[in-house]
C-alpha cells in the first residue's frame, strides 16, 4: 500500500508539471485532490486494514495530500494571472448601475414637507431615544396618568429612557429653544408594543406640528389640515372632524379620511368603517405651553401628530401599512 501511494505520488506530479491552463488544473485537482480521487479512496479505507498497517498508511497519505496541495497551489497564481490578461477585455462596456427608488415612506414625508414649508413651517428633529420626562411628563402626563396605558412604551434598561412612542416630545422641545412665535414640523418614526395589523404597527413614522402665537384658533388648526389634505389627495377629498382626548391638548380632534383603498365599501386599513384615522390633534394644553417655556396668557397654539404611514397608505392604495417595512422588492418596485 505505501509503494502504491508513493507512485500515486509522483504519477499527479507529473501530470501537474504538464497542466497548462486553469480548466486542467481544475481537472487534475478533482482526479488527485477530489472527493472520488485515489487519495480519498485510501483515507476512507483504512479502517478495512490490518491495525499494524493504518497508522504508517494513513500517516503517508496525509503527507501526500499536503505535498499535493502545495504543490497545486504553487502553481495556481500563473493561471490566474494569465486569465486576468487574456480573460477580461476592459474595453467592453460595464454593466448598468440600476437605479434606485424613493421608499413610499420617503416620498409622503418630502411631499408632506413641501406642503408644509408652502404654510411656512419650519422641519426641525428630534431624538428617537427619548427621555420620560419630555415624553409624557412634561405632556401633562405625570407618572401613573391613566393615559399613559394607551402608549405601550419600549423602555431601556436605563432608567427613564425609552424610544419615543410619538413626535409629540418634540413639542416642548421646539419651545423651549425657540420660544413664541414659531411654526414647525417635525418628522421622525416612533415605536410601540402596539398588537400590528392593517393600521398598526410596532415601528411608524409620524409628523409633528406646532404653530403658537397670539391669538391661534382652532380654527387655524382645522384650516392647516384641511390645506394639508388637498394639497396632498386633491380638492375633491373627503374628510371629517371629531371629538378626541388627549392630555396634551384641550380640545382636541381626530380627523379621518375617506379610506381611497375600498372607497367606502370597507376592507381592513378602514377597519370596515370606511374612514381612516390620519392626523390627531387639538390646542395645545396650557401646562404644555408653561412646559415649554411660554405664557398661555399671552400665547395659544395647536399641535398635531400626522400619521405618515397611514397617508402613504392611502395614497398609494396600500390595503395593510405593514407591507411599507416587509422589505419585498417586489412590492417596493412598484413605487418611485
Amino acid at each position: 500500500m505505501l509503494e502504491t501511494l508513493k507512485a500515486a505520488e509522483s504519477e499527479a506530479l507529473e501530470r501537474l508539471d504538464a497542466v497548462e491552463s486553469r480548466e486542467e488544473l481544475a481537472l487534475w485537482r478533482r482526479e488527485h485532490l477530489g472527493r472520488e480521487s485515489g487519495l480519498a479512496s485510501v483515507l476512507g479505507s483504512l479502517g478495512a486494514l490490518p491495525r499494524e498497517q493504518r497508522p504508517a498508511v494513513g500517516k503517508l497519505a496525509n503527507e501526500i495530500k499536503q505535498r499535493l496541495q502545495a504543490a497545486m497551489e504553487a502553481k495556481e497564481p500563473a493561471f490566474r494571472s494569465e486569465s486576468g490578461a487574456r480573460g477580461v477585455d476592459v474595453t467592453l462596456p460595464g454593466f448598468p448601475a440600476r437605479a434606485g427608488r424613493l421608499h413610499p415612506v420617503a416620498t409622503t414625508l418630502r411631499r408632506m414637507k413641501a406642503a408644509f414649508s408652502q404654510m411656512g413651517f419650519q422641519v426641525l428633529e428630534g431624538p428617537d431615544v427619548e427621555l420620560d420626562e419630555y415624553n409624557f411628563s412634561l405632556l401633562n402626563f405625570p407618572p401613573n396618568h391613566p393615559a399613559r396605558d394607551s402608549y405601550d412604551s419600549f423602555y431601556t434598561t436605563r432608567p427613564g429612557v425609552l424610544l419615543r412612542t410619538h413626535t409629540s416630545p418634540g413639542q416642548v422641545r421646539v419651545m423651549q429653544r425657540t420660544g413664541a412665535p414659531v411654526r414647525a414640523v417635525i418628522p421622525g418614526a416612533c415605536y410601540r408594543y402596539d398588537q400590528p395589523d392593517a393600521s398598526h404597527n410596532l415601528m411608524f413614522y409620524q409628523m409633528e406640528g406646532l404653530a403658537v402665537g397670539p391669538n391661534i384658533r382652532m380654527t387655524d388648526l382645522l384650516g392647516a389640515i384641511g390645506a394639508l389634505v388637498r394639497m396632498l389627495f386633491g380638492e375633491g377629498s373627503r374628510m371629517r372632524f371629531r371629538g378626541h382626548y388627549f392630555p396634551f391638548t384641550e380640545p382636541s380632534i381626530e380627523t379621518d379620511l375617506a379610506c381611497t383603498v375600498c372607497e367606502g365599501a370597507g376592507c381592513s386599513l378602514c377597519k370596515y368603517s370606511g374612514w381612516v384615522e390620519i392626523i390627531p390633534g387639538g390646542m395645545v394644553h396650557p401646562n404644555v405651553l408653561r412646559n415649554g417655556g411660554i405664557d398661555p396668557a399671552r400665547y395659544t397654539g395647536f399641535a398635531f401628530g400626522a400619521g405618515v404611514d397611514r397617508i402613504a397608505a392611502l395614497w398609494y392604495r396600500i390595503p395593510d401599512i405593514r407591507y411599507l417595512y416587509e422589505n419585498d422588492l417586489r412590492f417596493l418596485g412598484q413605487f418611485g
